[in-house]
């Protein structure tokens, strides 16, 4: 078969470097503003999930609510549920209809729903809005990471997703210290501080929705779709801009082309035997990294304030002070542990990061159980177990976007998502509320011995099945299904 010229297609066989042109290009302001604007999906989920765990006390206090521990460990189910689902859907449509619409969807469907949240006046319309929230948050996983992990040059995308991943603990210290002041009696009743709490995730939502109109579609999904005079008019433009800023790279003739067969979509039979069929020992892998970190994260944060309200008598509007120092732990650890993931590479420092989680909760757990650990100490102990959970947690959505073909990606990071968290997350919260709402300080314990248990069998797993991806293009890790190589 023979092409007169890159771009051109002939016998429905296309010859890009656009791949190859992003991947070659130095950090620049552009690839800031895309970390900035997607990547603020992570403040949002952690000021969510902040903002629920803070509101535990206030909305057990509640004159309208008056929510017991097990209701609000239902409601945060029906959030983590409502993301499943909301997941599989938008990540269904992302990898149909392109990146950039579905990421003003799913921002869109978040915005209403959180501040319908504010309005809630009894535990099924609370669970309803929180159910709608988390289908948002859940949708903007899928076209978020697609997102990043196709704009990022490869030797800045493992360092750059646990970056953005991590800052989910910067909506976590925002969450936390709008609490401290909505939940003051001095200035807000009981009934009135949990409902502008909610109001804040929506306020910012509106911001990111105007800072996303500047990101434009993903190149790689264009090229695959048959676009690629579009995809190289964006790198065109991203190279102008780079060039102006006086960045040097290396020229676009001498980069190997990539032969396509364009498609306008792959059908799902496609997607789910790719999946589980052709990468089914991938798929091992990224399910149990999910599935362990969601119970990790789930059963702990969901139900933070209920530890520390039930077995440490602080005060509801003091929970925003003890959440501030392990925020900051989970955002310092992907920042300084995240280049150690494309340095030494993805399957020691996954592994490390894993285990090295489970040890320390099953040890802290068990100083619990003894009542041997104050408050300060308790949180103390939380805030060096997610130093390191915090970059694992990270790793899982990083492994899960990096190694299947571009098709599918969107909809594989929902699938492995959906099931992880369906499997691992979704009780969680009703789980531990459950055992803290018995009193038990052994209960308890209990549950975080699951939780070590499944980071430990993730380590294992990942040593043994995981993917060296540090440093390689996408396109190499998990050749393009539309290929013609």
């Amino acid at each position: 078969m023979r092409r007169s010229e890159i771009g051109a297609v002939e016998n429905n066989v296309l010859e890009t470097r656009v791949p190859a042109r992003l991947d070659r290009l130095p950090w620049g302001r552009f690839h800031t503003l895309v970390v900035v604007a997607l990547g603020v999906t992570w403040v949002l989920d952690g000021l969510e999930v902040t903002l629920a765990g803070s509101m535990a006390g206030a909305l057990e206090a509640s004159p309208t609510l008056h929510f017991t521990a097990s209701e609000i460990g239902l409601a945060s189910s029906a959030y983590l549920a409502g993301a499943v689902l909301g997941a599989l859907l938008f990540g269904w449509l992302t990898d149909r209809f392109g990146r950039k619409l579905l990421f003003f969807i799913t921002l869109g469907l978040y915005l209403v729903s959180a501040a319908a949240t504010a309005f809630s006046w009894n535990l099924a319309s609370f669970c309803v809005f929180r159910f709608l929230t988390g289908a948002g948050i859940g949708g903007e996983y899928s076209a978020v990471n697609s997102t990043i992990q196709e704009m990022i040059p490869a030797r800045y995308r493992g360092w750059t997703d646990l970056v953005v991943n991590g800052s989910f603990w910067i909506g976590g210290a925002l969450g936390a210290a709008s609490s401290i002041f909505l939940l003051d009696p001095a200035y807000f009743s009981p009934e009135i501080g949990w409902r502008l709490a909610f109001l804040i995730g929506a306020a910012l939502g509106v911001v990111i929705f105007f800072l996303r109109t500047w990101i434009p579609e993903s190149p790689r999904w264009l090229v695959i779709h048959g676009r690629e005079a579009e995809a190289e008019c964006i790198v065109d433009g991203i190279e102008a801009r780079l060039r102006a800023h006086h960045a040097s790279f290396e020229d676009a003739t001498g980069l190997e082309p990539m032969r396509l067969h364009p498609r306008t979509h792959t059908p799902l039979r496609d997607v789910f035997r790719t999946i589980f069929v052709t990468y089914r020992t991938r798929a091992f892998v990224a399910l149990t990294l999910m599935a362990a970190q969601a119970f990790f994260y789930n059963a702990i944060f969901f139900t933070y304030a209920l530890v520390l309200t039930r077995f440490y008598q602080v005060p509801a509007q003091d929970v925003g002070w003890r959440m501030l120092p392990f925020a900051l732990a989970n955002v310092l650890g992907p920042v300084l542990l995240g280049r150690l993931f494309d340095t030494i590479g993805r399957k020691p420092m996954i592994a490390f990061t894993y285990a090295t989680s489970a040890l320390l909760l099953a040890s802290g757990g068990l100083l619990f159980a003894q009542e041997r650990l104050d408050v300060g100490q308790q949180m103390l102990a939380w805030t060096l177990i997610f130093f390191f959970a915090s970059p694992a947690a990270g790793a899982a959505y990083l492994t899960v976007s990096e190694i299947f073909p571009v098709e599918i990606r969107a909809l594989a990071i929902a699938v492995s998502y959906a099931i992880g968290t369906a499997v691992g997350g979704a009780g969680a919260p009703l789980l531990l509320g459950s055992l803290i709402e018995t009193g038990s300080r052994m209960s308890v314990f209990g549950g975080y011995l699951i939780g070590s248990a499944l980071m430990l069998v993730a380590a294992v797993v990942e040593l043994a099945w995981g993917v060296a991806a540090e440093r390689k293009p996408l396109e190499s890790i998990a050749r393009p299904l539309s290929s013609s190589e």
